[in-house]
């Protein structure tokens, strides 16, 4: 297996040599934050909307960020060329570092954070789900509550992506007090039959997707009407079409939701519209 190179603390390292110490704040409490940019023939996508979210939810969390964007697009650009890759993805995690042993306070404010970033190679544009749609299962809502910080806990959005693989759907809508939050790594649209395109509104309930924002632009751009709401399952079940959107899916159909197919069964069309417009435009932005 080809290793790749990967970057820890300043130096590019092959990955099997990359390391952190025990005692990183990441590894023992989830002190940390992260972001995911794509790459599409070998630059970087929505790269500016990700380093904001990213001195955001470091910010919130008092975590130092001291090196600036255009040094972390540096380390992104090197590490795409070392890896050579065309089409995929580049991970950031950011945590608060390590300053001795196991302690639930925060250590002094000049410690050194930890910064480790590694790319993954996939297929973006071409994707099976992009084409055929996925199947959704909902489960509830149990993290905490502040979903508007990119962290590092990730575990209750992996135990209900596998509790919605175990119900045959190939990912999970999160629900809460009957609603829907947003999906266990992605943002959820549903439009409507009088052609309204509905995504829930920004707050601590939600991550403030990139991805999300660009789709807003674009579908003001189609003329699509545009409403910020909750929603509930039901009203999902019976739209006219429903999608996701993330980083690393773009705008993805949603074509069952519980067993419930919507609308027709297939991707919808403003679904598919809104993927080759966001594809394009990313194409001819990207950095």
């Amino acid at each position: 297996m080809t290793q790749r190179t990967v970057y820890v603390n300043g130096d590019y390292v092959a990955e099997r040599d990359a390391t952190v110490s025990i005692f990183d704040r990441g590894f023992m409490l989830a002190d940390g934050v992260y972001e995911v940019s794509s790459v599409l023939d070998g630059k970087l996508i929505d790269f500016p909307g990700h380093m904001g979210r990213l001195k955001r939810s470091a910010a919130a969390l008092e975590i130092a960020l001291p090196w600036d964007e255009e040094t972390l697009l540096a380390i992104h650009r090197e590490l795409i060329r070392r890896n050579a890759l065309d089409e995929g993805m580049v991970y950031l995690q950011l945590t608060r570092g390590s300053a001795g042993d196991r302690d639930f306070h925060y250590p002094d404010a000049d410690t050194q954070p930890t910064l480790v970033l590694f790319t993954q190679a996939k297929p973006l544009v071409d994707a099976r789900s992009g084409r055929e749609g996925i199947r959704v299962a909902t489960q509830p809502d149990w993290r905490w509550a502040r979903r508007d910080i990119k962290t590092v806990q990730l575990l209750y959005p992996a135990m209900a992506k596998m509790a919605a693989k175990a119900a045959g759907a190939d990912d999970a809508w999160l629900v809460e007090d009957g609603m829907v939050t947003e999906g266990a790594s992605n943002n959820v649209w549903m439009l409507t039959h009088d052609a309204t395109l509905v995504t829930r509104e920004l707050s601590s309930a939600i991550l403030p997707g990139i991805t999300r924002a660009a789709v807003m632009t674009l579908a003001e751009a189609l003329s699509l009407q545009l409403e910020e709401r909750a929603f509930s399952v039901e009203e999902a079940q019976q739209a006219r079409e429903c999608f996701v959107t993330s980083a690393s899916s773009f705008v993805t159909p949603v074509i069952a939701i519980d067993g419930v197919s919507v609308g027709d069964g297939h991707p919808g069309e403003v679904a598919q519209r809104l993927r080759a417009a966001y594809i394009e435009v990313s194409r001819r932005r990207a950095l």
